[in-house]
């Protein structure tokens, strides 16, 4: 783990799981631009390390992320918003699977930061809002991100008020995959940090790349055809023979941590 004082805690624990954990609990987690920038490196690094399985991102305290620090200086033309940008465009890519857990306020860029994750576990009392439009201006550059994780229709009526919404507000409209009790978040994230740990981590990885490849693309015969061969010859690749070896013999395929 990195120094205490630092805005982002940084641990990577024997399975492979790295957390990055949001550290300005007095500013509810507001992301500064150093923040964003330390998380931006390590998302970076992780990607590539062939030692991680997984990343998860959470904040200490009350609150996940209550978005961007309105407080620090900002040029238009300067850091902070292109770094957010930056930042969701790594975390979009990010080869590993991203998984969140939120709790109290996730607000703006926050919520464009998760909508780039694999995964959101949300406690019920957490809350989102995107509060753009009443500090006078739209999140224009956030928007794709946002629509990652929502429809067009659902994100009209928040984009366009900036009211808040609840937990059972944002699983209905897709942007939560999950919703636990407010002391029950760290359980909900072990079970599905234990899940992800199920998966062939080059399986997992190829997944990823193939989900970001085909959004939005129209089905053809020479896709499928494309599609269809990479698959025969995956299919013989040693992690797929061990995975049907595991299923066969009902044990835990060898890349599942003991």
């Amino acid at each position: 783990m990195t120094e205490p004082s630092s805005p982002l805690l940084r641990a990577v624990d024997s399975r492979g799981i790295a957390t990055l954990v949001f550290n300005r609990p007095e500013k509810g987690n507001s992301y500064s631009q150093a923040m964003l920038a330390a998380l931006f490196d390590e998302i970076v690094r992780l990607g590539t390390d062939a030692s991680v399985r997984a990343v998860v991102l959470r904040g200490t305290g009350r609150h996940f992320s209550a978005g961007a620090d309105i407080s620090e200086p900002h040029d238009p033309a300067d850091a902070e918003r292109v770094r957010i940008l930056a930042l969701c465009a790594a975390l979009d890519t990010m080869p590993k699977p991203v998984i969140a857990l939120v709790q109290g306020a996730c607000i703006g860029g926050a919520v464009a930061l998760i909508s780039c994750c694999d995964m959101v576990i949300a406690t019920q009392t957490a809350f989102f809002a995107l509060p753009e439009v009443r500090l006078g201006f739209a999140p224009g550059p956030l928007i794709p991100f946002f629509l990652r994780s929502m429809s067009a229709r659902s994100l009209r009526r928040y984009l366009l008020t900036g009211e808040r919404f609840t937990a059972a507000d944002a699983l209905r409209i897709g942007l939560v995959h999950e919703l636990c009790e407010a002391d029950a978040g760290d359980a909900a994230l072990a079970k599905l940090v234990d899940e992800v740990m199920l998966a062939g981590p080059n399986a997992a990885v190829h997944a990823k790349e193939l989900l970001y490849e085909l959004a939005g693309k129209p089905i053809t015969k020479e896709l499928l055809a494309d599609l269809q061969f990479e698959f025969n010859q995956r299919f013989e690749a040693p992690e797929a023979v061990e995975g049907r070896a595991s299923f066969r013999e009902k044990r835990k395929p060898k890349w599942y941590p003991t």
